[in-house]
């Protein structure tokens, strides 16, 4: 059966990950180590994965991007990278949660996703199955998510989505289920000021 070509972006944590399906259902996946600067790269190492499939923007038929809990800047640049594609392209753009999209890596079975937030909490979803929507995350104190673990879960705490599980599972997911909209869950550290903060100059 043939696969419509699938591009997948994770700037949620501190690496560019990037993979495409094939028509012919292969996956070619493009990992960069990287805290800082996803928006300078993304496209340069994007055209490199295209290329060597022998693949141009024209072939892309559907983007996926993670959509968070995971870096506020991070998600801001997958998020814009992958809506401008589907707008140029005129194809349909899948936020994938990230939470969701690390539970792609469990082979089967209830699994558990924990990811250290800082601060003594973590972000923390259970899955019915690999893929499988869970109830939504929750951000909550870090042991108190350790005792919500089911006993028969599978427990994932990396902050790193399997990527080409990711772009598979875009490639055939409907796209009204997964609208690209970022959940961020915890407000960003920086405020931005009002009024009242602003500091005025006395005459």
């Amino acid at each position: 059966m043939t696969q419509p070509v699938t591009l997948a972006i994770d700037t949620a944590a501190p690496r560019l990950q990037l993979a495409v399906v094939l028509p012919d259902g292969r996956t070619d996946i493009l990992v960069e180590d990287i805290a800082k600067g996803h928006a300078e790269i993304l496209f340069d190492r994007l055209a490199t994965l295209l290329a060597r499939n022998d693949l141009a923007y024209e072939n892309i038929e559907r983007v996926a991007v993670t959509t968070g809990p995971g870096s506020f800047t991070g998600l801001r640049i997958g998020l814009s990278a992958a809506r401008g594609l589907g707008l140029a392209r005129k194809v349909p753009v899948l936020g994938i949660p990230s939470l969701l999209a690390v539970s792609l890596a469990a082979s089967s079975g209830p699994v558990a996703v924990l990811l250290d937030a800082r601060r003594g909490e973590a972000y923390f979803e259970t899955f019915p199955g690999p893929g499988i929507l869970g109830s939504g995350p929750r951000l909550l104190p870090i042991e108190t998510a350790r005792a919500a673990i089911p006993a028969d879960a599978t427990l994932l705490e990396t902050p790193f989505a399997d990527i080409g599980a990711m772009a598979r599972f875009a490639a055939g997911a409907d796209p009204l289920t997964f609208p690209p909209h970022a959940a961020y869950i915890r407000d960003a550290d920086a405020k931005p000021q009002d009024a009242a903060r602003i500091p005025r100059r006395v005459p």
